[in-house]
């Protein structure tokens, strides 16, 4: 059972989650649409993960410093905003500037995750982190669905449905959060991008550097298939945003399924370390299966494995990667995920886009396969805690 004091969380960042994959499918077709190549389209991504890396752990640094709940109000306004201007865009330059507003205050995920944390005790983190997964898991079941039925009347409703799913989840922050209390420190603590000696402490400690390795290959393996699906699907299937989005929704489906109800008794029977080997292994065949799907059984099959797979790494990996900080560090360490996060997601839309444009395909598949053998093989060789 969770605790109590994790339902509000929750249910803030599903109503995110919901906003954000509404928006998530159509972006790449709203950019084609004034004009933008495969390139392009996919360096929408690259922009708003590298504003996400400069404030990422700026946010999970002030939320222990001030508390959870502002710093959370505070990204919430943003994605807010973002979302208003991005219904309203005519040009390109527009939909450019409402990603970078967003990601400039984007600390929605991190700032939950550190509020997970102050809240339970490590043995039980694998699962209540999964609560995150489970908001993904209905985000994306929800949320393309939305988007595919509304982008008929235009790609501005779905943007503006976000944007009211965005002011919702303020609301819900607001009235259903508890006040937390900013967590004392006697150290000081530098969070700058520039920092790059205060993030070297970190990678520093064998086993939490060896999982943070893991999940910045978790997460380039992701943003490879999260920017690029449907610019591939366009091309090798000749998908538009309603199949792009039923397939994002299927991949939600399963995610639901295992994070709502199979990864706790996982845990239990094989734990995290053992259990995010498998999924690193599950997520590689399937990217592999998806380079070389050219039918829709193919296309069916790969997308069923490497949802199992990675719905599974990420709750596993926040689990342990938190076990190994100490309490005063959560925001912290957390933050740096989610900087490891936007470093992936400024680089993958890059070299996907190159390779999409180039109709190399199977290599973007290949790649996104390659990046979760490595982690993997990491993970193996990891000694469990």
């Amino acid at each position: 059972m969770f605790k109590r004091e994790l339902l509000p969380i929750f249910l803030i960042v599903l109503v995110d989650i919901l906003g954000l994959t509404i928006v998530l499918p159509l972006l790449p077709f709203y950019a084609e649409k004034y004009g933008a190549s495969a390139f392009t389209a996919s360096s929408i991504f690259t922009v708003y993960a590298v504003c996400q890396l400069f404030s990422g752990p700026l946010l999970g640094d002030l939320s222990d410093r001030i508390g959870r709940k502002p710093v959370l109000l505070l990204s919430q306004v943003g994605t807010l905003i973002g979302f208003i201007l991005l219904g309203f865009a005519e040009t390109l330059w527009l939909v450019f500037l409402a990603r970078i507003i967003d990601g400039v205050t984007a600390g929605n995920i991190t700032v939950a995750q550190a509020a997970i944390s102050d809240v339970t005790e490590p043995h039980e983190r694998a699962k209540s982190f999964a609560l995150i997964g489970i908001s993904f898991g209905l985000g994306f079941l929800v949320g393309p669905a939305i988007s595919g039925y509304l982008s008929h009347y235009g790609y501005h409703y779905p943007v503006f449905a976000a944007a009211g799913l965005s002011f919702l989840s303020i609301l819900a922050t607001t009235f259903l959060l508890p006040k937390h209390k900013p967590i004392p420190s006697g150290k000081e603590r530098k969070l700058g991008f520039r920092d790059w000696g205060h993030y070297a402490k970190y990678f520093g400690r064998p086993k939490l550097g060896n999982l943070l390795l893991q999940f910045f290959l978790f997460a380039f393996a992701f943003g490879l298939f999260m920017s690029g699906f449907a610019l591939f699907s366009e091309r090798r299937f000749d998908f538009g945003p309603k199949q792009v989005g039923y397939m994002y929704a299927y991949a939600g489906f399963l995610g639901l399924m295992i994070q709502g109800g199979l990864l706790g008794r996982l845990v239990t029977v094989f734990g995290e370390h053992k259990l995010s080997v498998v999924a690193f292994v599950l997520s590689m065949i399937g990217y592999a299966v998806l380079g070389f799907s050219f039918d829709y059984i193919g296309l069916f099959t790969a997308c069923t494995v490497f949802s199992i797979g990675h719905s599974a790494i990420r709750p596993c990996l926040s689990s342990l990667i938190s076990q190994q900080a100490d309490k005063t560090e959560q925001g912290v360490v957390l933050g740096l995920t989610q900087s490891l996060n936007s470093v992936a997601t400024i680089i993958t839309p890059l070299v996907g886009g190159v390779l999409i444009e180039l109709s190399h395909l199977t290599s973007w598949a290949l790649l996104a396969a390659g990046a979760s053998l490595l982690g993997a093989v990491l993970a193996f060789r990891t000694k469990p805690t």
